[in-house]
């Protein structure tokens, strides 16, 4: 068994808001979700508008399988029009 941890550093350049942020990463958070079977949470930057750090949490059976899901997962993340990725961080136990 093997749990995978990605950091995420996002930037959303059209929120002019709390709500508006809020609303973008609910709406990711719910695509990653459903598409990748992994858990999702914002761990910092709640305060920054076009800010967020976000952490995604997968179990898999082996090591390949848990880098293939959260590599896809930053692929998915590259191509979310509304935001953009800064920064990433995967760890693999």
């Amino acid at each position: 068994m093997t749990i995978g941890i990605l950091k995420l550093a996002l930037f959303i350049p059209n929120s002019n808001s709390l709500k508006a942020k809020r609303m973008v990463i609910h709406s990711l958070k719910a695509k990653l979700c459903n598409n990748f079977n992994v858990a999702v949470t914002q761990i910092d930057d709640e305060d920054k508008w076009q800010k967020a750090i976000l952490a995604v949490v997968g179990v898999e059976k082996t090591r390949d399988t848990m880098n293939r899901t959260l590599s896809r997962v930053i692929n998915f993340i590259e191509n979310f029009n509304p935001v953009g990725l800064i920064d990433h961080e995967m760890e693999l136990i």
